[in-house]
């Protein structure tokens, strides 16, 4: 079941790269950020609010709020620096390259979650670097 939302996230994620190419072509792209950020938040909390997990909030340890704002944090970092790159490059180009962090996700879960990394996982790791290097480095057509 997770390779079926693994793949929705994929296909989701690579819309959302074709649109915010369109969208930041005529402002600046810490604005469009903004914008889609209220929308996130929005949507975000009516799920949870859906589903009827509000009461969790509260339940939620210390430990965890400190993760969560950590990475709400990078995640902000992360989507400023995509924001500006798509501003910058082509869609398929940036897009690409900020794959690559999968080879980090891949090094930091294998040290500090101690998940094991084969030697099929280190090899599609190199592949798809290799891939995404390959197309963020080509010549492009027309900028």
């Amino acid at each position: 079941m997770w390779i079926i939302f693994s793949l929705m996230a994929a296909i989701s994620a690579a819309v959302v790269v074709t649109l915010s190419k369109v969208g930041v072509k005529n402002i600046e792209s810490s604005v469009a950020f903004a914008i889609q950020s209220v929308l996130i938040v929005a949507v975000a909390w009516s799920v949870v609010a859906w589903q009827g997990h509000l009461p969790q909030v509260a339940q939620i340890e210390r430990r965890t709020w400190i993760f969560l704002i950590a990475a709400g944090i990078i995640t902000c970092a992360s989507s400023l620096f995509s924001f500006q790159a798509l501003k910058l490059g082509q869609a398929s180009r940036t897009s690409s390259f900020d794959k690559i962090s999968l080879v980090f996700s891949i090094l930091l879960a294998s040290y500090f979650l101690k998940e094991k990394l084969t030697w099929q996982v280190a090899l599609g790791a190199t592949l798809m670097a290799g891939g995404a290097i390959l197309i963020a480095f080509s010549k492009p057509e027309t900028e």
